[in-house]
């Protein structure tokens, strides 16, 4: 079988959940009408600060069997007690899931968890350790490189948070090698409107109503970032100023 292994899912919240309470009171899980489908390998999901990304890239990955702090199946290398009970693991328990097949390989890439992470593997002698030896950015390049290699499903939340401009097209061009390898899933929350240029990705604009599928041109990322490039001080000074 070729990805997406994760062909959809939904919300269906737990009877007697508060409704009031995070993640149930995010407006696009208002109403329990919920769902997102997966019709390709790749999946970038955008939107603003605070609107829910991490919790449902989270949410998703914990219903894929892997832990809130990232790794892989069966790791555990920070306590997510208080996250289980407010976070994405509270989420998880409201999401169902389809898949053909079912894939328990992969990996749950946190940037915030990243070195706590590391230092797990680097502890328990894993054959993908040393990450914590080369700079920030050298360390998450080294870890893609490595650790998707393999066959599965990978979440990647923010994964340029220490990229380089240019790391970050070294990541784009590992994820084309990904894709090559029609044996891996990709789910991912960005920023960064270079990784959103992912060719052949679907790219998700999550908002109050949900998501839809946006161009690369009209996320706000893009606009930002495009008016800094033609006016960069102008940008800066209308900007600080206002």
């Amino acid at each position: 079988m070729l990805p997406p292994y994760l062909k959809r899912i939904w919300y269906d919240p737990p009877a007697g959940s508060d409704q009031a309470a995070y993640p149930y009171c995010l407006p696009w899980l208002r109403g329990g009408g919920f769902e997102l489908s997966f019709d390709r390998p790749i999946t970038i999901i955008v939107g603003e600060n605070g609107v829910g990304k991490s919790t449902l890239l989270e949410g998703i990955a914990v219903l894929a069997g892997y832990d809130e702090s990232g790794g892989g199946p069966g790791y555990r290398a920070v306590d997510n007690s208080r996250a289980r009970e407010t976070g994405g693991g509270s989420l998880a328990s409201a999401l169902r899931a389809s898949w053909l097949p079912k894939v328990g390989s992969g990996w749950f890439f946190r940037a915030e968890s990243f070195f706590s992470v590391a230092r797990y593997l680097d502890e328990s002698g894993s054959p993908y350790a040393d990450f914590l030896s080369h700079s920030h950015g050298e360390g998450f390049i080294r870890f893609f490189e490595e650790r998707c290699a393999q066959p599965g499903v990978f979440f990647f939340d923010e994964p340029e948070s220490a990229l380089s401009p240019t790391r970050q097209f070294e990541f784009l061009k590992l994820l084309r090698e990904i894709e090559a390898g029609a044996k891996t899933q990709v789910i991912m929350a960005t920023h960064s409107p270079i990784l959103m240029a992912h060719p052949g990705a679907t790219l998700l604009k999550m908002g109050k109503y949900g998501l839809q599928p946006v161009e690369l041109e009209d996320t706000d990322h893009f606009r930002i970032m495009r008016q800094f490039v033609l006016d960069p001080g102008g940008m800066v000074s209308s900007m600080i100023d206002d």
